[in-house]
């Protein structure tokens, strides 16, 4: 097995570079040659087109897609189509919307390739903390690549076993087959509106207490790393706000104009499409588009971790 990987940004890159870790060869491209000449330089075989990267993958290939949703993503796909073999199997990784994925399947079937849409989360710590993957596609297919995805996942002993589980070995592991094709990017859509609303709360927790009346004064940068341990509400998203916090309590960098890239969005779509009410995930969605018309601190704070997890810059003003 030898993976192909197409986007070589904050994730593309770090997924190509765990596998190889693992001891799975690698071939990257990118259309930036900075981005695909850091790879070769840690071992990968580059590639400056996709072509070369086609070229590149022993039969049956294996190639990965890490691009932006939308036409990006649909280009390569299409161009991959002319390119591959029937039985190489493409996956789409990004975050696109769980329809797309159904069709892209489709598609690709229509070519005789194999394809799984694979949500992936992880942000800019997955290359050390591990990827957590939800996988749509064929059940062979999945389990023939297992291989990869436990080279990818974050393992067993990120997280205490569960008691009482049994089953499918793989959930505990960090990844897990979600179902047909357009499952794996549902459940990522659904992980992230939940991630939005999760953020909100902690955000609007912190203005709480920092507009808390005298003679109360608190150090959020204390409260939090209090809270850190042994805290109902303690998290990867608590730990990453306290860093924050510890190198800036004002968090005076963040202008607070928070951004969202889709998920949300689709989410709290698709709720309605089904009749789901998701008030709190809806809130949250609204209160980003909100922040992008006046400022406080608790989206200041939501700035904070979604550059924290993610990498995220805040979008520019108009």
């Amino acid at each position: 097995m030898r993976l192909g990987m197409v986007g070589l940004g904050r994730m593309g890159a770090n997924l190509l570079r765990r596998a190889m870790r693992a001891g799975i060869p690698g071939a990257g491209f990118d259309r930036d040659a900075a981005a695909v000449a850091a790879v070769v330089a840690e071992g990968a075989e580059g590639a400056d087109s996709l072509a070369a990267l086609v070229a590149a993958l022993p039969a049956p290939r294996l190639v990965w897609v890490m691009l932006p949703a939308g036409e990006p993503t649909e280009a390569a796909l299409r161009e991959l189509h002319s390119l591959l073999s029937p039985g190489d199997v493409v996956i789409e990784g990004g975050n696109s919307f769980w329809k797309d994925s159904a069709r892209r399947a489709a598609e690709a079937r229509a070519h005789g390739l194999h394809y799984l849409d694979i949500g992936t989360s992880g942000g800019v710590w997955g290359l050390e903390r591990g990827y957590c993957l939800m996988i749509g596609g064929e059940a062979e297919v999945v389990a023939r690549l297992d291989p990869l995805f436990v080279a990818l996942a974050p393992g067993e002993a990120a997280a205490s076993p569960t008691p009482g589980r049994a089953g499918d070995p793989r959930p505990p592991r960090g990844y897990v087959h979600c179902g047909p094709n357009g499952a794996g990017h549902y459940a990522k859509m659904v992980h992230n509106g939940i991630e939005y609303g999760m953020m909100q709360a902690m955000a609007e927790g912190l203005d709480l207490l920092r507009r808390a009346p005298a003679p109360l004064d608190f150090a959020l940068e204390d409260v939090t790393e209090a809270w850190r341990r042994g805290s109902v509400v303690a998290s990867w998203l608590l730990d990453l706000t306290a860093q924050a916090l510890a190198q800036d309590p004002d968090l005076s960098t963040y202008s607070g104009r928070v951004g969202d890239s889709g998920e949300g969005r689709w989410t709290v779509d698709t709720a309605v499409e089904n009749g789901v009410p998701v008030p709190v995930l809806a809130a949250s969605l609204f209160a980003r588009f909100r922040s992008r018309g006046e400022e406080n601190f608790a989206d200041k704070a939501l700035s904070a971790m979604r550059k924290g997890f993610g990498g995220h810059l805040e979008p520019p003003k108009p």
